[in-house]
């Protein structure tokens, strides 16, 4: 479909909107008209009120609130003269699609690449064009791919995509924003209907009458319904947009293929869901691990580690490459499944190209260690860019050791309401003693555990107790230094003991928490090492 017959559909479904909303004014009009002639004056003015009521919310929609001024994606600009290698790559792609490159180019901190357009009279004029690019995408793949994924972008430019999204967004802002009102103002009616029965029902109480029961009713009702009639409209709406969209993104990736090869498109394609989840893994599982204790990894490494995460899963990561996700399939998904569109251009005839060699696509960058940097600034709060920083290592060790002192946090004090000691060995010496129920039921417990008794309960206290007293184990080894923390990028992070300690402790700590407890194979490998 060309961008003419797209910008005219486009209209089409955006005067929907507007026309259903004069449809619903003239329906009210004619209700009134209606009431005037056959109604009694005092259901007359009733009619009246309620449709002027239910007017203002179609009023508003369509004249009265303005579509929001897109603030984009955010990330730092960078100019030809910063990054001339990006830019020239970039203008080349853009050239070759046969489009205006855009005028701006932003990196950011997301595993992404986009393009906007501030457009015009309803996106029927173009205007300033922006590219933001993720540095952490760029981390994860080779400068081919890299070009391939910027085809794409310069492909939505070429078949006039973000100018004329301009028009679909402010359909689909105008329409939700009306919805949103109409359930707002249900809400409230409801709200007021169930105070005024409370007031009611404390004054008949007050009397020594018997309150009637909280009952809402039909409250609201009008707005309800006529929430449901643009909602059913907003369904219309979404899903015939959004099946332009998703031919977009094939239009799309067809010119990343012919710009870019056909073998390069696909192995990108290939590799941003593989990049996605490993970067949302990476954030939550190494980047972000300290920030409860006020840590970050060293400057560059928030973004930039995910580096050392993608060469060290490398296997693991193959797998899901072969694993291509066939979701999403909704008709209300922007884009279409990413093995559909893999296999679209799998399915295209040899180009002939041969492959480029492998260069990390953040070598296109001058200074990408210094970018890396500079999207940390930019991005993190002040408070974040506050933390300390540790290297890899001792970041791993030092959040790590919180984390256990932290979820020891509950035994230390059970421990001490029943023995007055937050401690180790004031915990081992009342297991000894026979205390160690005691302490259990201070523990925090589900609510099966807390309906059990007995020999049940005892069952679901032993693996809560053995878990708690692990963890305090685990940061007196630490404290004495007989204990560190390792940072693994291709596994969990481990805790390293002495030679034979990680043997014999979980027997240990299963004896100590076992039906007739002993603490001696505990105590023995807790005592102290002579030097």
């Amino acid at each position: 479909m060309g961008a003419s017959l797209r910008a005219a559909r486009a209209l089409v479904l955006l005067a929907g909107f507007y026309l259903l909303g004069l449809g619903m004014l003239a329906l009210l009009g004619a209700i009134d008209w209606a009431a005037t002639e056959w109604a009694p004056p005092s259901i007359f003015l009733k009619l009246y009120i309620v449709s002027a009521l239910l007017a203002i919310p179609v009023v508003r929609g369509m004249f009265m609130l303005r579509t929001p001024k897109d603030e984009g994606m955010g990330g730092i600009p960078v100019t030809d003269a910063h990054e001339p290698r990006l830019w020239a790559a970039v203008r080349e792609l853009a050239a070759e699609v046969g489009t205006r490159a855009p005028d701006e180019i932003r990196l950011t901190a997301d595993m992404n690449a986009a393009v906007s357009e501030d457009a015009r009279l309803l996106g029927l004029v173009g205007g300033t064009r922006r590219l933001y690019l993720g540095l952490p995408l760029m981390a994860g793949l080779e400068e081919a791919q890299l070009r391939a994924v910027l085809a794409h972008e310069m492909g939505h430019y070429g078949n006039a995509d973000t100018r004329l999204s301009g028009i679909t967004e402010r359909g689909r802002v105008q329409v939700v924003r009306t919805i949103a009102h109409f359930e707002e103002k249900a809400g409230s009616t409801a709200a007021k209907e169930r105070a005024r029965q409370e007031k009611k029902a404390q004054k008949a109480v007050a009397k020594g009458k018997k309150a009637k029961e909280i009952d809402e009713g039909g409250a609201g009702f009008t707005y309800r319904v006529m929430a449901r009639i643009y909602t059913a409209y907003a369904h219309f709406y979404m899903r015939a947009t959004l099946a332009g969209s998703r031919r977009q993104e094939l239009a799309a990736d067809l010119a990343a293929a012919r710009i870019a090869g056909r073998d390069a498109t696909a192995s990108a394609l290939r590799e941003i869901p593989v990049l996605d989840a490993a970067h949302g893994f990476y954030l939550e599982s190494y980047a972000t691990l300290g920030t409860e204790f006020g840590l970050l990894p060293p400057q560059g490494e928030v973004f930039g580690g995910v580096r050392r995460l993608l060469a060290a899963r490398s296997e693991e990561l193959d797998e899901l490459r072969r694993e291509l996700p066939t979701e999403p399939s909704s008709p209300y998904d922007s884009h279409p499944s990413m093995a559909e569109r893999v296999a679209r251009i799998e399915a295209l005839p040899d180009d002939g190209r041969a492959a480029e060699p492998a260069r990390p696509a953040l070598g296109l960058l001058e200074a990408p260690d210094q970018a890396l940097a500079a999207i940390e600034r930019a991005v993190l709060t002040d408070e974040a860019l506050g933390f300390r920083r540790l290297d890899w290592p001792e970041l791993v060790h030092e959040s790590m050791t919180g984390f256990f002192e932290r979820d020891a946090e509950p035994l230390r004090r059970a421990t001490a309401q029943v023995t007055g000691a937050p401690t180790l060995a004031a915990l081992l010496d009342a297991i000894d003693r026979g205390d160690s129920g005691r302490i259990a039921d201070l523990l925090p417990k589900s609510e099966e555990a807390r309906a059990a008794t007995g020999r049940a309960a005892r069952e679901f206290a032993r693996p809560v107790l053995r878990r708690g007293l692990s963890r305090l184990v685990a940061v007196e080894f630490v404290r004495d230094g007989r204990g560190r923390w390792q940072l693994s990028w291709s596994d969990a992070a481990t805790l390293r003991l002495p030679h034979g300690y990680e043997e014999e402790l979980p027997a240990a700590l299963d004896a100590a928490v076992a039906e007739r407890p002993d603490t001696e194979p505990l105590r023995k490998l807790l005592a102290p090492v002579a030097s």
